[in-house]
């Protein structure tokens, strides 16, 4: 793993850093009045940038509307420390709307034991992130484990298992998405279209990587997804402030279509939200079998 980002250009060195100080400087506020033991006494030990950045092969064209996200690990010392919602929901919005950091930034948070298991079970996921990663901040002491081969038979058996299901769960959702269209409920209709789309981006990440984040954040789903197979780019076109807007809609449906008053989606905006999603599904069962004709033929199956 490397622990410098010299091969990015100045700016995006200066928004890492500060995005990283700003998630320290929150989490240290979120434990500073603990009062049991491990969660005042609670501490990040590494922070890893994973994905397109660490790697190299980013993408910046906001003009376009296409544009990496900085995606980070953060490794902590205690399993609850690693609820978002508690410790680094503040440090996340924070980051959102500071105007110094001009990319989306999205971060995972596990344990040291959590990540390396993930690393002696060979789990793609996990063995990119230490083979590609750079560390941004780590503790003396916090190696990560090293990465055990995973078989070709063993990656198949698990992948098609997940390939069965969660294709399935699709097909469920955009049924109900229908049913919902068919009577007229659309706000209905757009959470579960946001759920058929989330169903589609968790099949493909746990068959080409058996990781999948915690997340409801359909933008962050898409990212990840899209850093491993770039034929998942065509599901949301990007070109027009139309286009964009509809993701978005997608998007806040999770939430907002249940809960707020304010959400409002008209037929038009539904039809072509529930076309993206189809082609969503239909592109991920695509290469999902790729996927899995290769790990077949390389396990001799």
């Amino acid at each position: 793993m490397k622990n410098d980002v010299d091969h990015l250009p100045p700016a995006q060195q200066e928004e890492l850093a500060l995005a990283t100080r700003i998630l320290m400087d929150e989490f240290a506020v979120a434990i500073s009045r603990a009062t049991q033991p491990w969660k005042k006494n609670g501490k990040v030990r590494k922070v890893i940038l994973f994905g397109s950045y660490a790697r190299g092969d980013w993408v910046d064209e906001p003009e376009n509307g296409y544009q990496s996200d900085y995606d980070l690990l953060i490794i902590v010392s205690h399993a609850d420390l690693a609820d978002i919602a508690e410790y680094w929901y503040v440090a996340e919005d924070k980051i959102l709307r500071d105007a110094a950091i001009a990319r989306p930034v999205n971060i995972i948070v596990h344990t040291l034991e959590e990540v390396n298991r993930g690393l002696t079970r060979g789990e793609y996921f996990w063995v990119d992130i230490a083979q590609d990663g750079v560390a941004l901040y780590e503790l003396h002491g916090t190696a990560l484990a090293t990465p055990q081969p995973l078989t070709a038979a063993d990656a198949y058996e698990m992948a098609s298992g997940y390939f069965a299901d969660w294709l399935a769960k699709v097909d469920t959702a955009l049924e109900g998405a229908d049913f919902y269209i068919g009577k007229g409920h659309k706000n209905d209709a757009a959470f579960t279209l946001h759920q058929a789309a989330e169903r589609a981006y968790t099949c493909f990440l746990l068959v080409r990587s058996q990781y999948v984040p915690r997340s409801h954040n359909l933008k962050f789903l898409r990212s990840l997804a899209e850093d491993r197979e770039t034929r998942l780019v065509e599901a949301w076109p990007r070109a027009t402030k139309v286009d964009r807007r509809r993701f978005e809609l997608a998007k806040r449906a999770y939430v907002e279509a249940r809960y707020s008053a304010a959400y409002d989606i008209g037929s038009d905006d539904l039809q072509a939200i529930r076309a993206a999603v189809a082609m969503l599904r239909d592109t991920v069962e695509t290469v999902s079998r790729e996927w899995l004709d290769g790990l077949r033929q390389k396990a001799d199956l």
